[in-house]
């Protein structure tokens, strides 16, 4: 009785780094993260906001850090925050240098951006000193001008090109701990070039449709892209890119992992659209119970339909299922349990979802003690 149940797609098998406490790669969940957007110099609103990500259930965060003044506030930031925390670094090693030294969990720096032989070097050795995995991040918006000349705009071939170049940086150095992605705004683009580089590395790939676009349209187009690469098993680490409150890209990423049964994290809600046999607003209804539930990260089943005809099948299948009635009628653990009225449908449904979260971490907190 799960609608989270196992997920029938057979991952790419990777190479496990760790960031921080969280493993990517082998045998991991998908990880999901996003990126603060303050100002990292304003430590207070950063760690503000990296929390809110956090309690959104965010496995990673990144930081941008382009100033010796950013990397002084990185450590700050570093000593607030319990979350592991990937510092974004472009072009000057001495930066990357600095946040190794202040606690970073990974390093976001694309070798052949740095310059000299010896800065590479000098930064691969901190990273390998200190246990910090490289992401080396290849976006078709920066290619190199001679890749540019060389295909006449971006295209797949020419990220896997510019990628391999970094990558070559660090086999030469003998650094195999990163992770890599091929992003580009196009969702074709990106997932050709994801396809092309899959089988040519064992390294961890971290998924990506880059300035995807706000909240509706980049949701959707990285839906329908990320959906695409991990429907192929390629994938162990993502962030959904959109022009919007960071938090969203958090509940999306987790959202696009639960529909294909990969990660199960809050609640599975499964709702109808509703129609003239409704007895209740399920519109309404649903809005609200999500907003007021959206704290919530335990795995949890719930159905809400507005009338009998697919009502009771579905809340069969889940922890909690709503079925529209006179009165509507409530299943717990797929049986029937007691009929609610239309007055204080929410109250009566969050009340029931956050008893029943309660049940399921308790037993799953005795669990462990007795393990």
């Amino acid at each position: 009785m799960n609608k989270q149940g196992a997920s029938p797609i057979k991952r790419r098998v990777s190479r496990k780094i760790w960031v921080g406490n969280v493993p990517i790669g082998g045998d991991a969940p998908i990880a999901v993260q996003s990126m603060t957007n303050t100002e990292t110099c304003d430590v207070q609103a950063t760690v503000g906001q990296i929390v809110q990500l956090q309690n959104a259930g965010a496995d990673i965060v990144r930081v941008s850090v382009p100033s010796m003044e950013a990397a002084e506030a990185f450590g700050e930031i570093r000593k607030l925050v319990n979350i592991p925390l990937v510092a974004d670094i472009h072009f000057d090693y001495k930066i990357a240098l600095r946040v190794a030294e202040l606690g970073v969990d990974c390093l976001r720096i694309n070798p052949g951006n740095i310059g000299r032989e010896d800065r590479v070097r000098a930064v691969v050795d901190a990273a390998r000193d200190k246990n910090i995995p490289i992401r080396i991040g290849v976006n078709a918006g920066s290619l190199e001008k001679d890749l540019q000349k060389k295909y006449g705009e971006p295209t797949p071939q020419a990220l896997v090109e510019s990628a391999m170049r970094h990558i070559d940086i660090l086999d030469r150095l003998n650094f195999p701990d990163f992770k890599l992605s091929l992003k580009a705004s196009d969702v074709f683009m990106t997932v050709a070039a994801y396809r092309l580089i899959a089988n040519q590395i064992e390294q961890p790939l971290h998924l990506g449709i880059t300035e995807a676009g706000g909240l509706r349209s980049g949701t959707v187009k990285s839906a329908v892209g990320l959906g695409m690469l991990l429907m192929d098993g390629i994938g162990d680490t993502l962030r959904v890119s959109l022009a919007a409150d960071p938090v969203e890209e958090i509940r999306v990423g987790f959202d696009i992992l639960k529909s294909l049964h990969l990660r199960s994290k809050g609640i599975n809600f499964i709702a109808c659209p509703s129609c003239s046999r409704q007895n209740f607003d399920v519109v309404k209804t649903m809005n609200e119970l999500e907003s007021r539930v959206d704290d919530i990260l335990t795995p949890l089943d719930v159905s809400v339909i507005g009338c009998v005809v697919n009502g009771p099948g579905e809340a069969k299948e889940t922890d909690i299922g709503l079925t529209g009635g006179t009165p509507n009628l409530v299943y717990l653990n797929g049986e029937p349990s007691h009929k609610l009225g239309n007055e204080n449908l929410v109250d009566e449904l969050e009340k029931l979802i956050r008893q029943k979260v309660a049940e399921k971490e308790a037993r799953e907190a005795s669990l462990i003690l007795k393990s």
